[in-house]
C-alpha cells in the first residue's frame, strides 16, 4: 500500500502536513493543540514537498490538514476547523463586535504588515530601501498591538483568543530578524505579550519535533 492509499484510509484521526518555523503552521498546530485534537503530524522539507501533500493539495504550501474527504489548505480554516471542534471547554466566543476587531486585527497582519514583515526579513532581496526603513515600515502594526496591549493582557481581552494565536508567530518572526534591536525597542507591551506567548506550555508542545 503506497502513501496516497494510506491517507485515503485514514478514518478517525486529522493528519497535518507542516513545517516547524513556518508562521502559517504555527498557527494551525497551536490551534489544534488547545482545541485538544488528537492528529498526526508530517515534517516536510520545503526544498522535497512530499508528493503525498502535493496531491492532496496542489498549491504545495503548509499547512494541509487531511481528514477523510476534508481537505484544508489555509492556515485560518484549520485555526477555526479547530475551534469548532474543539474538544476542551476553555476557548471562548468572541462577541460581534471583538470578532470584528480581531478581524481586522488578522487582516492587517495576513496582509500589509506580512508584505512589510517579508521585505525586513529579506531586506537584501528589496534594495530600493535600506533594512531599517523595511523594519520601519511594520511600525504601523506594532503600534496598533502596542495599544491594545495597553489595556488588556491579550490582544481582544484578558484571556488568550483566536486573534492572538493568529497573530503572534510573525510578530515572533519580526523579534526574531534583529532581537537585540527589538529587545530595546519601545515595544514593551508587545514584548511582554510576546513572551507569555512563547513560554506558554502550547507553544512548548507545538515547537517539539515529531518524530516522523
Amino acid at each position: 500500500m503506497n502513501y496516497v492509499e494510506q491517507l485515503n484510509n485514514l478514518k478517525s484521526r486529522p493528519y497535518l502536513f507542516s513545517y516547524r518555523r513556518c508562521p502559517y503552521a504555527m498557527r494551525a498546530r497551536m490551534a489544534l493543540v488547545e482545541s485538544n485534537i488528537e492528529f498526526d503530524i508530517y515534517e516536510i522539507s520545503l526544498k522535497n514537498k512530499p508528493d503525498e501533500m502535493l496531491f492532496i493539495s496542489s498549491k504545495g504550501t503548509v499547512p494541509v490538514l487531511r481528514l477523510n474527504e476534508l481537505v484544508l489548505d489555509e492556515s485560518l480554516e484549520i485555526m477555526k476547523w479547530a475551534y469548532q471542534n474543539s474538544k476542551s471547554n476553555q476557548l471562548r466566543l468572541l462577541g460581534p463586535r471583538d470578532k470584528e476587531v480581531a478581524d481586522e486585527l488578522i487582516k492587517l497582519n495576513d496582509g500589509k504588515f506580512k508584505v512589510s514583515l517579508d521585505c525586513y526579513k529579506y531586506f537584501e532581496r528589496y534594495p530600493d530601501k535600506s533594512k531599517v526603513e523595511h523594519r520601519e515600515s511594520c511600525y504601523f502594526f506594532l503600534e496598533i498591538l502596542e495599544k491594545r496591549l495597553g489595556s488588556t493582557t491579550f490582544l481582544i481581552s484578558d484571556e488568550r483568543t483566536f486573534a492572538d494565536i493568529s497573530i503572534f508567530p510573525f510578530i515572533r518572526q519580526f523579534m526574531n530578524v534583529d532581537k537585540a534591536w527589538f529587545d530595546n525597542s519601545e515595544y514593551k507591551k508587545i514584548r511582554k505579550w510576546l513572551i507569555s506567548l512563547i513560554e506558554s506550555d502550547l507553544f512548548k508542545k507545538v515547537m517539539v519535533k515529531p518524530n516522523i
